[in-house]
């Protein structure tokens, strides 16, 4: 059986190519999409994703500022930008990347940004918001999951979903998402026993745990839907998933690759956010 790719950069075009319309519709009407995004620090890592989006805003037609601030900004300077950006008329979104420096309180900061500017879906309110099905930003990597589903015709009512990882920024908004779909949801963390008794359930299996090519075939059903949302670098400096790619692909019926799975989708999902800020 060859295992449907589900093709992350392909669905992700299509999203940006949809919302590359809806810009040109706001502009018509006198309206700019304008996302601030402030990096602390010069985090190799983080600054390709800063100009990742930089580069996705450009394309859909989304005006970015960007405030590259010094390793050494005080967590009170930072706050400051934060509060000005929110009372900002002009600004829709604001992205705070993350890691912050050491001396930084994340937490605080994400708590300082106005939940309705916090497109990245990390304030309190908006993953309270998810939590009791209310209006609010979801955070985009688990919001870019369900349109790789979706878009892939892939059913999620009714059906067994087992996430691996129950992290805030992917597992639990994950297994939210999942809920509302109506997906019969199980969440799996390091404290599980025979996790793969469990994964082994799942029709959709959703990993997000962090440690490269820990799912063998051995985790998973045959014909199961499988979706990788780890990223790392393997002993030959190649990316690999949390997922056993070669090992599992013939096993399911549908697999994210990495990269190009989950990956454009979080970018994608980001834009997306931006959009939904206006209304």
């Amino acid at each position: 059986m060859m295992a449907h790719l589900i093709d992350g950069k392909e669905i992700s075009l299509q999203i940006k190519e949809e919302l590359k319309q809806k810009a040109i519709e706001y502009k018509e009407r006198g309206i700019e999409v304008t996302l601030a995004v402030i990096q602390v620090g010069n985090d190799p890592a983080s600054s390709v994703y800063v100009g990742n989006k930089k580069k996705a805003c450009e394309f859909v037609g989304i005006r970015s500022l960007a405030y590259e601030l010094p390793e050494e900004t005080t967590q009170e300077e930072l706050i400051a930008l934060v509060k000005e950006l929110n009372e900002r008329a002009d600004v829709n979104g604001i992205l705070v990347q993350l890691p912050l420096p050491s001396h930084i309180n994340e937490d605080f900061v994400i708590k300082t940004i106005a939940p309705e500017k916090d497109v990245d879906g990390f304030h309190p309110q908006s993953v309270g918001a998810l939590s009791i099905g209310q209006k609010g930003f979801v955070s985009c990597t688990p919001a870019g999951i369900i349109e790789l589903l979706k878009r892939s015709n892939i059913e999620i009512a009714g059906k067994e979903c087992v996430v691996v990882g129950r992290s805030n920024i992917v597992g639990k908004p994950m297994a939210l998402l999942m809920l509302r779909e109506n997906a019969t949801v199980t969440v799996c963390h390091s404290r599980t026993k025979d996790l793969k008794e469990v994964t082994k359930r799942a029709d959709i299996l959703i990993v997000a745990l962090g440690k490269p090519r820990f799912i063998t075939s051995e985790y998973v059903k045959d014909g199961a839907v499988v979706i990788d949302v780890g990223i790392h670098r393997d002993e030959n400096n190649k990316l690999c998933g949390d997922v056993d790619f070669a090992d599992v692909e013939g096993k399911v019926e549908a697999i994210t690759p990495v990269p190009g799975g989950v990956g454009p989708m979080t970018i994608a999902m980001l834009m997306n956010n931006c959009m939904e800020a206006i209304v």
